[in-house]
């Protein structure tokens, strides 16, 4: 082969281990890109090209080529700690939504009452509807004993003993007893649907009252003031 020859397979080799070797030069030129920091356990700054093991337990910084923050990478928990982190981030979005609830409602009581008479009008509307079946209640209560001194009249036929008396009237007096007892029932229910009313439209009112000053403070502040 001659020197011609020889000189061009040089320089065919030459480009050769050229492009095998720019990947390699290629790759570690990006690997330098991102640089990890940290100060571990003694207090020392560690930097490393890839993520340093001295410092699982706590943030690295990950940094560019220009010393530029680029992201941070979180400590690595322990299946222990991944679940007590976990509880955390459950009770802390519960939290967040039962805040947004109350905020809700406040703002539909808001809506619903713009004033303290608005409430007090539903209030008595309440307590009306309750009061109009304790009257129901109370005539058929009456018509009740009407119709058992008819049967006590029967049963005096029988001297009073309602054990001599026909089964039809037994039976009559017996259902007599269960309704007016259950009347009683009634009643009671009603009178404590009453307290109940009352008690829910005081926890309101005591609610709307801050809430109302709360509303005027706001108007107030941002209302300017008249010349």
């Amino acid at each position: 082969m001659d020197l011609k020859a020889k000189a061009v397979t040089g320089g065919l080799m030459a480009a050769a281990l050229l492009a095998m070797a720019v990947p390699a030069w290629a790759q570690q030129g990006r690997g330098a890109q991102e640089i990890y920091s940290c100060i571990d356990r003694q207090g020392r700054r560690i930097t490393s090209d890839r993520p340093i093991a001295d410092c699982v337990d706590r943030e690295q910084r990950v940094l560019d080529h220009t010393g530029t923050e680029r992201r941070r990478i979180g400590p690595t928990l322990t299946e222990h700690e991944r679940s007590a982190q976990e509880l955390q981030r459950r009770k802390e979005a519960e939290e967040r939504a039962r805040v947004a609830e109350e905020r809700r409602r406040e703002r539909v009581l808001l809506a619903r009452y713009p004033d303290e008479a608005a409430h007090q009008a539903e209030r008595e509307a309440a307590i009306d509807q309750v009061e109009e079946v304790i009257v129901v209640a109370h005539k058929r209560i009456q018509a009740l004993k009407v119709e058992r001194r008819r049967m006590d009249s029967e049963l005096e036929f029988y001297r009073g003993d309602v054990n001599k008396a026909p089964a039809k009237l037994q039976r009559q007096i017996a259902e007599n007893h269960a309704d007016q007892a259950e009347q009683q029932r009634f009643l009671a229910a009603q009178d404590q649907e009453k307290r109940r009313i009352h008690q829910r439209f005081d926890a309101e009112l005591a609610q709307l009252r801050q809430l109302w000053a709360a509303q005027r403070a706001a108007a107030a502040q941002w209302t300017p003031p008249q010349k």
